[in-house]
């Protein structure tokens, strides 16, 4: 367990550490900087370090073979990493340094002292830019310690109650709602149950409340659970948006970036429910995320979010934007897929203008080797063989999409949605145009099709 956790720090980490272990504040014996000296040693030298070297480079010759008392500096230097990694995680978060140090004056009877630093504990409150639940805790931190101070058996002045249990309440509700959204898009991917507690009372309280409301750290929550656990959570969906739009920077990134996303997922839930007004709202929504610069992770987009950019923008008919978007964002994308979907997105571009000859040359450029990619470049070409009459190669094409699903051993809702898409193809090839009952058959089969992407598609061609 030392050797785990030593490898895990940084340069500068073991640095630090060395300059604890060596002040006797922290640490008053031998041993442990020496085994401290020998494990930098190994993990300089890229070896692993040896228990007779680290118990003779520790306790000497005379005690190398001493197992028990090895184990017992092992322990002494493990504790002493614990303690240095506390005191880093602790002095980290700077913004309450100057609470803690109010609190230390108050109970030193420094009262000068005790108001400069919660003075100043407001001020560096209020600088910094967000408004979430942890601005809350520091308010309700600070209120306690002014109350604590005003409480003293010499006090006269009036106490703050309201404003601390007013700082209390908020924080406790936008935490909780916070919780409960993504306890939510959880349970909804993993089909598990959660106990939520005094969620609904919560509920109701904000609901009742026009401040709380006002409060992008609890509203933009209460809207989002709304409208995610809510059957006709439509106007709550408006005014989540309305909200993140107006407010979402009061918020830290990585709180956008996650409202973005549960809002962007029940957009798609909706777009695969025939609901296409919806396609607007998501593109508005991966439009604003972008512009932050909340979809990119360590400076490249996932070509998952290309992909679902594209279709999107594509479904509203922004064709012209779709094509900026794929030309100015493939240099971010991940180096191993940016080839083949920037290929297979310009396709769908072309195939968007009818350019079908164009979208099937972009689709022989690429190895599409992401199973997704795959599947949707020969989805694609199965519209095109159909709608330019290429029966033949769209029989051969539908017979090799068929094979090559069936190969496929992992990829759950997607086997079915395909195999669905090369079922409907053959039907929809096979059916003669002058047969109205068999094609008022297929299209209500379609209509039923619980797991049909391209739904839309296959009622549009029996038209």
């Amino acid at each position: 367990m030392l050797w785990q956790s030593f490898c895990t720090l940084t340069h500068l980490e073991r640095k630090h550490l060395g300059q604890w272990l060596r002040s006797p504040f922290f640490c008053r014996r031998e041993p442990p900087i020496a085994l401290f000296e020998y494990l930098l040693h190994c993990r300089q030298n890229g070896s692993p370090p040896q228990a007779g070297e680290a118990a003779a480079r520790a306790l000497g010759a005379t005690q190398a073979s001493d197992q028990k008392a090895l184990r017992l500096v092992m322990s002494e230097l493990l504790a002493q990493l614990e303690h240095f990694l506390v005191y880093r995680e602790y002095f980290a978060e700077t913004a309450d340094f100057q609470v803690r140090l109010a609190a230390a004056y108050r109970k030193r009877g420094l009262e000068k002292h005790f108001r400069q630093r919660l003075h100043g504990a407001r001020t560096d409150w209020g600088r910094q830019p967000y408004r979430h639940a942890e601005y809350f805790d520091a308010q309700t931190a600070i209120e306690y310690e002014l109350y604590q101070h005003l409480s003293a058996g010499r006090r006269t002045e009036a106490l703050n109650w309201q404003q601390l249990s007013d700082q209390t309440d908020t924080a406790f509700i936008a935490r909780k709602l916070r919780q409960a959204c993504m306890a939510l898009s959880h349970q909804t991917v993993y089909k598990t149950d959660y106990r939520f507690g005094m969620l609904d009372a919560v509920v109701e309280h904000v609901r009742q409340s026009g401040a709380l409301q006002q409060i992008p750290a609890v509203a933009l929550y209460f809207y989002c659970y709304l409208f995610l656990s809510e059957p006709e959570g439509e106007i709550h969906f408006r005014r989540f948006k309305t909200q993140l739009f107006s407010h979402v920077d009061q918020l830290p990134v990585e709180e956008q970036r996650n409202l973005h996303l549960l809002a962007i997922n029940f957009c798609i839930r909706k777009i695969n429910l025939l609901e296409r007004s919806y396609s607007r709202e998501a593109l508005d929504l991966y439009q604003s995320a972008l512009k932050a610069g909340l979809l990119l992770e360590n400076n490249q987009l996932s070509h998952f979010a290309y992909n679902n950019i594209v279709a999107i923008a594509l479904q509203v008919g922004d064709v012209d934007w779709a094509e900026t978007f794929i030309q100015d964002y493939a240099a971010i994308l991940e180096k191993k897929h940016r080839d083949a979907a920037f290929h297979l997105n310009l396709a769908r571009v072309e195939y968007a203008r009818q350019n079908r000859h164009s979208a099937l040359l972009h689709l022989q450029q690429a190895d599409y080797k992401d199973l997704i990619n795959n599947l949707i470049a020969k989805t694609l070409q199965l519209k095109i063989y159909y709608e330019t009459n290429e029966y033949d190669a769209l029989d051969a094409h539908l017979q090799s999409m068929q094979t090559f699903i069936r190969r496929q051993r992992v990829i759950g809702y997607h086997k079915t949605n395909y195999q669905n898409i090369v079922r409907y193809g053959r039907l929809l090839m096979q059916l003669n145009p002058g047969n109205r009952t068999a094609r008022q058959r297929l299209h209500q089969q379609i209509e039923a099709e619980a797991v049909l992407t391209e739904k839309e598609w296959f009622l549009d061609m029996l038209h």
